[in-house]
């Protein structure tokens, strides 16, 4: 069964930063491409970055480019998402994808 379990959120300050991770099990993690989405109150899933399987082809959304970065440790089963410079509008749950396949999510909250 596929399993993931994203940790990390909280509350932060505008500009401050969060480091998220999203721990794999049930397939066979280092074969797959990741994704993060994200939710923010009242409106629906926005796709934030996805990485290639052995992590060496990253993308993201304009929203989050230049202040997210995405990343993956193959041996460890975990993604990740370095968000800097956060805004209020990165006020969101966030979820790591496999497929259709997400976790429970983790709340980020930007707020001063």
């Amino acid at each position: 069964e596929v399993q993931l379990v994203e940790s990390g959120g909280g509350l932060v300050q505008p500009g401050g930063s969060l480091r998220l991770s999203c721990a794999a099990s049930g397939f066979t993690f280092s074969s797959y491409v990741m994704n993060w989405v994200r939710q923010a109150p009242g409106k629906g899933l926005e796709w934030v970055s996805v990485i290639s399987s052995n992590g060496a082809i990253t993308s993201y959304s304009d929203s989050v480019k230049g202040r997210f970065t995405i990343s993956r440790d193959n041996a460890k089963n975990t993604l990740y998402l370095q968000m800097d410079s956060l805004k209020p509008d990165d006020t969101a749950v966030y979820y790591c994808v496999k497929d259709s396949v997400k976790g429970q999510g983790t709340q980020v909250t930007v707020s001063s």
